[in-house]
């Protein structure tokens, strides 16, 4: 895109690589607890898992630059939206791979919440929060190079960002993370046959939590619908307002 020196975005990529794979696959051995792992295992595990949290915290400093320098140039304006998608992969990244991952993931927690609710909560927000943020990003950024010469009409895409979001923020907050919790001192106290119990599930409160999810649920789904809906409007034209980028001449004599 032209902002960075191709040797320093190069040195950066290779950096955080090594990092995120030395730490995420050694990580991963926190889901091996209790299942007859040697101890050794079980200490590589725990403390690359505990240490991924410190690259994430360093992604939503890259975060921040990229809406920096998204606001340098004027022809960035374009690519807000793909940007906006990649910095709440930074966002999900620290607090759904982070925060939530580190929750669940000391031997002691995993003890009494693993295959709880508290379970789902790093798992959508580390899941979809990363990887489908980044898949729709990606998705945005290619997008915007097929369409290069056009202004988008972003409303129903600033919708379907927010909408997401929240949706996902709200499904953690009111259902599966108030569930978890409950499960989590009902397992402390009772033990892990009564936190995952029919009984348990069946109780009044949780059946309020579970019905929440409908609601944020539907806000979800909603921005997925709106998203879907604007990918198509390039091909159709009516995403697009019909005029030029201010740049796109300059940046086809560039090209050529």
């Amino acid at each position: 895109m032209g902002l960075l020196r191709i040797s320093t975005a190069t040195t950066s990529v290779l950096f955080s690589t090594i990092i995120f794979l030395f730490g995420g696959i050694i990580g991963t051995f926190h889901h091996l607890y209790f299942s007859g792992t040697p101890i050794g295992v079980l200490a590589f595990g725990a403390t690359f898992s505990a240490l991924e949290v410190v690259p994430l915290v360093l992604i939503g400093f890259e975060a921040y630059e990229n809406l920096t320098l998204s606001r340098a140039r004027p022809w960035m304006t374009a690519y807000k939206w793909p940007i906006y998608y990649f910095i709440s992969v930074a966002f999900w990244n620290l607090v759904g791979a982070g925060l939530f991952g580190f929750f669940i993931n000391p031997p002691i927690a995993l003890y009494y919440m693993q295959g709880l609710n508290t379970t789902p909560v790093h798992g959508h927000t580390a899941l979809f929060g990363v990887y489908g943020m980044l898949g729709i990003g990606l998705m945005l950024f290619c997008l915007r190079g097929l369409t290069k010469q056009h202004v988008w009409k972003t409303k129903a895409l600033a919708f379907s960002f927010w909408a997401i979001n929240i949706g996902l923020a709200l499904m953690v907050l009111l259902s599966l993370l108030p569930i978890g919790l409950m499960q989590t001192w009902a397992s402390v106290e009772h033990g892990m046959w009564y936190a995952r119990s029919a009984e348990f599930m069946s109780r009044g409160i949780i059946h309020n939590f579970v019905w929440l999810r409908v609601i944020v649920d539907t806000i979800f789904a909603i921005g997925a619908l709106m998203l879907g809906w604007f990918i198509l409007g390039p091909k159709t034209g009516w995403s697009l307002t019909g005029e030029r980028l201010p740049y796109a001449g300059k940046g086809e004599t560039h090209a050529k």
